[in-house]
C-alpha cells in the first residue's frame, strides 16, 4: 500500500495563522492529479508540532475526504507519550485513513527496548498498518536494525520511513528485514540508492513543489530505469538540497509560496529562511521554470 512516492505534506495557513482549510484541499488534489502514490498529512514537514490536537485531527480528516479512496492516507501519529499516541490512533481510525507513520519519541530518549515496548504497544493497540519513522537528525534517537527486525514480527507494523541518512544503516535493514517490510527513504535525495538497495520508495518533502516530476523519478528507478531516474536526480538535485539550506519547512513553503501554492506563513518556532536563503532558492526555482512571477 505504501510503496512509490508519498508526499509528506505542508500545512497551509492563512495570514492571520489559521489553517486554511481551501488551500489544503487544493495540495492535496493538485498532488493526487499529479500522479502522487500516497499522502502523508501532519508530519514533520506539515509542523504538526505546532498543530492543536483539533487542528490535526481536521487536517487528517480534510486530506482524507479529498483523497476520496484515490490514494492512501498514511496518517502522522506521533510523539513521546505512549498513551496519547495511541489515544491519537484511535481516533484517526474513525476517520479512514490508511495506515499510521509514527515517529519515534523525542526529547525522552528512550533506549531500543523503550523504542520497541513503545512501537509494541502502538501495533496491539489498532489494526492499521503502522510504519515506524526513524529520524535521529531531529529526534536524537536512531532506531536500531536489530529493532526493526523485533518490530517486523506484528503483522501491522509494515515498514520504516529510514531518515538516518546513513546508506549503510540503511543496507542494513534490508538485509535483515522480512521482504514484507516496507524500507522508504525519509531523504529525497538518497530515493535513488536506497531503491537500488531494495528499498520501496520515499516519503518526500521535494514533492510539495514537483509532484509529477519526483514521483516519475521514483517509479523509474522502481522499475529499473536508472538511467532516467539519474537525469531526473541530477536535474533536481538542487532542488532538494535547497529543501534543507535552513530548517524544514521553511525553505519549502517559502518555496511553494513563490510558486503560487500558498501563503508565506508558518508557525512559531519556524521562521521564514534568511533573505541570502531566499535569493539562493528563487534562482533554483527560476532556473527550473518555477516561479510564478508572485512576489511574496
Amino acid at each position: 500500500m505504501f510503496t512509490g512516492c508519498g508526499t509528506a505534506l505542508v500545512t497551509p495557513f492563512r495570514s492571520d495563522g489559521s489553517l486554511d482549510e481551501r488551500t489544503l484541499r487544493a495540495l492535496v488534489n493538485r498532488q493526487i492529479e499529479a500522479g502522487i502514490d500516497f499522502l502523508c498529512p501532519c508530519g514533520t514537514t506539515g509542523e504538526s508540532p505546532t498543530l492543536t490536537h483539533e487542528e490535526h485531527l481536521r487536517v487528517i480528516e480534510i486530506t482524507v475526504e479529498e483523497a476520496r479512496g484515490r490514494v492512501p492516507v498514511l496518517a502522522g501519529a506521533g510523539g513521546y507519550d505512549t498513551d496519547k499516541v495511541i489515544k491519537t490512533i484511535a481516533e484517526l481510525s474513525d476517520m479512514g485513513v490508511s495506515g499510521i507513520l509514527s515517529v519515534t519519541p523525542y526529547y525522552n530518549k528512550p533506549t531500543q527496548e523503550g523504542l520497541y515496548q513503545h512501537y509494541r504497544a502502538i501495533a496491539e493497540s489498532t489494526t492499521l498498518p503502522i510504519i515506524v519513522y526513524s529520524v535521529q537528525p531531529r529526534t536524537a534517537v536512531n532506531v536500531d536494525p536489530a529493532t526493526l527486525v523485533r518490530l517486523a514480527e506484528f503483522k501491522n507494523m509494515v515498514g520504516v520511513k529510514e531518515a538516518s541518512g546513513s546508506i549503510s544503516q540503511m543496507a542494513s535493514i534490508l538485509a535483515r528485514v522480512p521482504n514484507s517490510f516496507t524500507v522508504l527513504s525519509g531523504d529525497d535525495a538518497i530515493t535513488l540508492p536506497l531503491i537500488a538497495l531494495g528499498g520501496r520508495g520515499v516519503i518526500s518533502v521535494i514533492a510539495n513543489e514537483i509532484p509529477f516530476e519526483f514521483a516519475e523519478l521514483t517509479r523509474a528507478a522502481m522499475n529499473g530505469d536508472f538511467a532516467r531516474a539519474r537525469d531526473l536526480q541530477r536535474k533536481y538535485q538542487a532542488l532538494m538540497e535547497i529543501n534543507f539550506v535552513e530548517t524544514s519547512p521553511g525553505p519549502v513553503k517559502f518555496a511553494m509560496a513563490r510558486m503560487g501554492l500558498l501563503e508565506p506563513v508558518w508557525r512559531l518556532p519556524m521562521v521564514p529562511p534568511q533573505p541570502a536563503s531566499q535569493q539562493k532558492i528563487e534562482a533554483i526555482l527560476e532556473s527550473l521554470g518555477l516561479l510564478s512571477g508572485v512576489r511574496v
